[in-house]
């Protein structure tokens, strides 16, 4: 090969380049966990011991993918499952989706209802941008995961409900009542991710009803319909004797408007591995598969062909559950008991019981308080505070849309060791500690 001059590339000022973007990337915003990661890889950096307790995913050494599903796809690569998937995934899969779906939560789907797609992000994305027109309404409660930057993108009018601690953040009814006349879509996810709280049967039953009323509604006057997005893909990490429920198990009337989203990222695990699936009728699913396509966000093939044969195999999806959810509750109820405690000693904190996913819900009730001379004005100074001086990582609600400064905070312990969480307390009591 003959010798090249480089080329040093320039790109000229930056305010230059940038003001030439679409507005529609002048409106995002970077993820509010990513910016607080990067502080937590200084303090580590600098030696320091911290409990990090932000980010929504898995440290493989303590929560492996299911051996079962490992050696699938190594027999899947070496069988030469390495093209292109078909643009509504793998048969097999969609196959195995439908009877999964139906076995877990006694709701028969057809064939034509399924959609497999790069975990459930994109499908939650398309769901959107099938459903929604620009200024459209789309309602979700706040805290909740995504929804606002669903809202910017697709150009919608995002209505976002407070919620209350003692519903365990999860919308009601009568919060959501007002809302449905002008809606096209309403978005919920159970368990809820960041509060680690799983919406009762008779609260969703209620608003499976509302939705379907409103439609028949719609139907006498000619409207479009009203959609609900139900994201599930925590739906199997679920604790002390509460269930997860189905919409369409409640309410089968709501089907045609039932858009399901659900992946084995979460559940598995298998955050990395990008497999997860969309049920819907027929006609929504065909819209979205084109989306799909469109922006190739199709699960890689031997992931989706060794997922297909993983779900078939029902001794090892529950061996597999029972390890993994008593490893992520075991998590969850260390630092349920820890901050119990704390509260029997006279510290300002409080947590809801956990009850699903991999997060506990966290309230340090110490907003305008102050600690060695700094005032603690809110939840950003609250989560600075704690992670410099008592290395404990946290994720304010106000990441995840509720505004208030009520000291509310996300805690996540797919990537701890029961060690870390023992080791965070005395240092987290030893600030609290000098509290005024």
């Amino acid at each position: 090969m003959p010798d090249k001059t480089m080329i040093e590339l320039s790109f000229g000022p930056p305010s230059v380049v940038d003001a030439s973007l679409s507005q529609s990337a002048h409106s995002l915003v970077g993820s509010e966990i990513l910016k607080i990661s990067s502080e937590i890889r200084a303090l580590v950096a600098a030696g320091k011991a911290v409990c990090n307790l932000t980010v929504g995913d898995f440290n493989s050494k303590y929560f492996p993918i299911p051996a079962v599903l490992l050696e699938e796809i190594h027999k899947a690569f070496i069988a030469g499952e390495t093209n292109y998937p078909p643009s509504d995934g793998v048969l097999a899969l969609r196959h195995a989706v439908a009877d999964f779906t139906a076995s877990e939560y006694g709701v028969r789907y057809p064939l034509e209802s399924t959609l497999i797609a790069s975990g459930s992000r994109p499908l939650l994305y398309a769901a959107y941008r099938c459903v929604v027109n620009p200024g459209d309404v789309v309602v979700y409660p706040a805290p909740s995961w995504n929804n606002n930057h669903y809202v910017t993108l697709t150009r919608a009018k995002g209505i976002d409900l407070p919620t209350h601690a003692a519903d365990g953040f999860q919308p009601t009814l009568e919060q959501l009542a007002p809302h449905l006349h002008s809606a096209q879509m309403i978005a919920l996810n159970t368990p809820l991710n960041p509060s680690g709280t799983v919406m009762k049967a008779e609260h969703l039953r209620a608003i499976a009803e509302a939705v379907v009323d409103e439609n028949a509604k719609r139907t006498r006057a000619g409207r479009r319909h009203l959609f609900l997005l139900f994201d599930q893909v925590y739906g199997s990490l679920v604790f002390g004797g509460i269930t997860h429920e189905h919409p369409a198990a409640l309410v089968p009337e709501i089907a045609p408007w039932l858009i399901t989203v659900d992946g084995i990222s979460k559940g598995l695990a298998a955050t990395g591995l990008r497999v997860g699936w969309l049920l819907a009728a027929p006609e929504v699913t065909s819209r979205m598969r084109d989306l799909i396509g469109h922006v190739g966000a199709w699960a890689p093939r031997p992931e989706q062909v060794a997922t297909a044969k993983f779900l078939r195999n029902e001794a090892a999806v529950s061996a597999f559950r029972k390890t993994m959810n008593a490893a992520v509750h075991e998590r969850l109820e260390a630092l349920h008991a820890g901050f119990r405690a704390m509260k029997a000693d006279g510290f300002p904190v409080s947590t809801i019981d956990p009850q699903g996913a991999i997060y506990l819900s966290l309230q340090l009730d110490v907003v305008s308080r102050s600690i060695d001379g700094t005032v603690l004005d809110g939840n950003e100074a609250i989560r600075k505070t704690i992670l410099e001086h008592a290395g404990l990582a946290v994720v304010p609600f106000q990441a995840f849309g509720l505004m208030e400064e009520t000291g509310w905070f996300r805690l996540s312990v797919g990537a701890v060791s029961m060690d870390e969480i023992a080791q965070m307390f005395p240092r987290l009591r030893a600030l609290l500690g000098r509290i005024h």
